[in-house]
């Protein structure tokens, strides 16, 4: 297991208070994406999936609005969803509102860990998205640590500090 900077990973994503400590990707494991989640549960929350999907489609064609108003449906839809509450995440944070990024990060958080789901594939969203807030937070220090775990798990996608709207598709 890998330490570094100043927070704690508790099984799994985003739950940070001391040192980071994650587990590396095991040999053809990649981050859990919105679309292969779909088709692993029941109708209902691939329903809500698909949503996800457009609601990450409109965001990426510069639609701020409908992609809100997708991932809005897809909580009505399921509420358990927590691939709707890290999008949300991603949105706010995407559109300037970190205070609300936090908070629909900690319940992606919640959700993951009741559906048993943490671990790298996951935490990689949360921890990445975690130093983001972070960094529009002026908490530099902390974000730079997260950033650095985020990159270590997946360099591809954290480079940059963002997590796109098709990164997480």
């Amino acid at each position: 297991m890998r330490i570094a900077g100043v927070c704690l990973v508790v099984g799994g994503l985003f739950a940070c208070t001391g040192l980071i400590a994650r587990a590396p990707f095991r040999s053809g494991e990649e981050p859990l994406t919105v679309s292969a989640a779909l088709g692993e549960t029941d109708p209902t929350r691939d329903a809500s999936l698909r949503l996800v999907l457009a609601g990450l489609d409109e965001d990426t064609a510069g639609h701020p609005g409908r992609a809100l108003a997708s991932y809005q449906r897809a909580v009505r839809v399921d509420s358990t969803n927590p691939f709707a509450y890290l999008a949300l995440a991603r949105h706010h944070l995407e559109w300037g509102s970190p205070g609300q990024a936090s908070a629909f990060l900690d319940q992606a958080r919640s959700l993951f860990e009741s559906e048993g789901r943490l671990g790298p594939s996951v935490d990689v969203w949360g921890i990445g998205l975690r130093a983001w807030i972070d960094r529009e937070q002026n908490r530099d220090e902390p974000a730079d640590l997260r950033f650095q775990v985020a990159r270590d798990l997946a360099p591809e996608i954290w480079e940059d500090e963002r997590l796109s709207a098709a990164e997480l598709r």
